[in-house]
């Protein structure tokens, strides 16, 4: 496999918050995605994920605590742990997650679920 350039993969998504995969490690998928300054609706996983900031800052609320993920940081949000994108959040982001189970994601007020991070 070629080395990937992270940063200009997200910049060629033709969607926001929709990941690319770029692999496989065991089980856990390693996928990329633009974040564009929209908030997205809470979510829960069965299994752990991990988000990594590439470049721009990542406004998380996790288990009703905001933090802000800053390029070069990660993020470990555990297996059950609601979490949420704040408004603001830019940049590039990697999530290592264990496929096969789709986040469960709220309605929202309008009766439609909010846009997914998923690919």
């Amino acid at each position: 496999m070629n080395a990937v350039d992270i940063r200009s993969t997200a910049a060629g998504l033709p969607h926001a918050w929709h990941s690319l995969p770029l692999g496989q490690v065991g089980k856990a998928t390693v996928k990329v995605l633009r974040m564009d300054g929209r908030p997205m609706a809470t979510e829960t996983h069965d299994t752990p994920e991990a988000l990594m900031v590439i470049d721009g800052t990542l406004h998380l609320r996790a288990d009703d605590i905001e933090v802000d993920v800053h390029a070069g940081q990660m993020y470990l949000v555990e297996a059950g742990i609601a979490h949420a994108v704040r408004p603001g959040s830019h940049g590039t982001l990697v999530i290592v997650d264990i496929g096969g189970h789709p986040p469960t994601r709220p309605e929202t007020t309008t009766g439609h679920p909010e846009h997914s991070c998923a690919p």
